[in-house]
């Protein structure tokens, strides 16, 4: 019986480092998202004052 409970409490802590592992991940793969949505944003500002510049030196 206390086998099983130790067994048991061994499982239980496996699974929460496995968890913590797969939140260490998530929490990598957000900051890249955030990241890329940064350089998406600075993009779109790029392109935005390229359009600006060349439609004034077409009008």
């Amino acid at each position: 019986m206390q086998g099983d409970a130790l067994a048991l409490s061994a499982d239980t802590l496996a699974l929460s480092a496995d968890a913590l592992a797969l939140l260490a991940d998530a929490l990598a793969l957000s900051a890249d998202a955030l990241a890329l949505s940064a350089d998406a944003l600075a993009l779109q500002g790029i392109a935005k004052f390229n359009s600006l510049r060349i439609n004034e030196m077409l009008y």
